[in-house]
C-alpha cells in the first residue's frame, strides 16, 4: 500500500506577526513542522532545517505528469522564489516564474543553485537554477520571483527538526492533488477545504505548496481535453494577487487556444470563504509530446 500523508484535522491557524517576540520562534517551528508541503515532497532547505547543507528535493512518480516528465507544482516547491528566508523577516511571495527546459523523466533528485539579486526593507529579488544532483550541468528549469516582507523578525532562530516523511518512490503513490484534499466539486470545479495548519504559512495565509497544486490540478484538467495525456508543460508564472485565508478555495482554467505547438492556459484561484475574491492566478504554456 503506498504511504499516505497523515491529516492533522482542521484546527484554528494563527498568524505569527501577532505572536509576541519571546513566542515567535516557538510558533514558526510548530508552522513549519505542520506544514504538509516540504515534509510530504522531501524538500529540505539550508538555513531553516536543521543539519541541512543542501537544497534538494527527490522526484517521484506523483510528480509527473502522464508522459514521465515533471510537473510544475513540485518545481514550485523546489525552488521557491524569491529566497527570502523566514529568520530576516516574515516572506510572502509575489510572482514566482518557471521555465522548465527538461522534462528530467530519468532524474531522480534536484539540486537548487540560488542567487540572491536583492533584499531591500520590503521587496525582495531573486532567481535559481535546478539542476539534476548527480550531474549539475544537467538543468531542469529556471526560476525567479518576487516577493514582500510582511514584517521585521526578533532575533534567536535556531534551525527546526523538520525530517521529510519517509514515502517510498512508487507508480501507485497517490497523485499529489489527492494528498493535498483538492476535490471536484458538483459544479466540476476543483477545491482545496478550508484554510488549516497543514496548508497555512506561518503568516496564516494558504501556502504556495497546496495552492500551486490546486492550480496545475485545473490547467493538467483543461490541456487534456484539448491534447489528451500527451503534454509537458513548459512555462509557469503564478501571481499571488491576495492572500486565501479562509476557503474553500476554488481553482477554474481555460484554454486559451486551441492550436499550434505550445498552448497557453490561464489558471485562477478564488478563495470562496472571502467573498469569493481572486488570490492567485497562473499562465501556462503546454507543449504536445510524441
Amino acid at each position: 500500500m503506498p504511504f499516505m500523508a497523515p491529516s492533522v484535522g482542521w484546527a484554528m491557524v494563527d498568524d505569527i506577526r501577532s505572536a509576541g517576540a519571546d513566542q515567535h520562534w516557538n510558533q514558526f517551528g510548530e508552522a513549519w513542522t505542520a506544514l504538509l508541503t516540504y515534509r510530504y515532497l522531501g524538500k529540505v532547505s539550508p538555513g531553516v532545517d536543521a543539519g541541512v547543507e543542501v537544497e534538494t528535493m527527490p522526484l517521484r512518480h506523483d510528480m509527473r505528469n502522464p508522459t514521465g516528465g515533471v510537473m510544475a507544482a513540485p518545481m514550485v516547491i523546489a525552488s521557491p522564489e524569491p529566497y527570502w528566508l523566514d529568520d530576516e523577516c516574515v516572506p510572502a511571495p509575489v510572482v514566482m516564474s518557471y521555465e522548465i527546459v527538461d522534462p528530467a523523466r530519468d532524474v531522480t533528485r534536484v539540486e537548487v543553485q540560488r542567487e540572491v539579486i536583492h533584499l531591500g526593507r520590503t521587496m525582495g529579488f531573486s532567481r535559481s537554477v535546478v539542476v539534476d544532483a548527480v550531474d549539475h550541468d544537467r538543468v531542469i528549469a529556471v526560476s525567479s520571483g518576487t516577493g514582500v516582507s510582511l514584517g521585521d523578525v526578533p532575533g534567536g532562530f535556531e534551525p527546526v527538526e523538520n525530517p521529510p516523511l519517509p514515502i517510498e518512490d512508487s507508480p501507485d503513490l497517490p497523485p499529489l492533488s489527492e494528498v493535498f484534499g483538492v476535490v471536484r466539486g458538483a459544479d466540476g470545479a476543483w477545491r482545496l477545504p478550508e484554510l488549516r495548519p497543514e496548508h497555512a504559512s506561518p503568516h496564516a495565509a494558504l501556502h504556495i505548496g497546496p495552492l500551486n497544486v490546486a492550480l496545475e490540478t485545473a490547467a493538467n484538467e483543461a490541456i487534456v481535453s484539448v491534447l489528451g495525456d500527451r503534454f509537458q508543460i513548459e512555462t509557469w508564472t503564478v501571481m499571488m494577487v491576495r492572500p486565501g485565508v479562509a476557503g474553500p478555495f476554488r481553482a477554474v482554467a481555460r484554454v486559451q487556444a486551441a492550436a499550434g505547438d505550445r498552448l497557453p492556459v490561464q489558471a485562477t484561484l478564488h478563495d470562496e470563504g472571502k467573498d469569493d475574491r481572486v488570490i492567485a492566478t497562473a499562465v501556462a504554456v503546454y507543449r504536445e509530446v510524441g
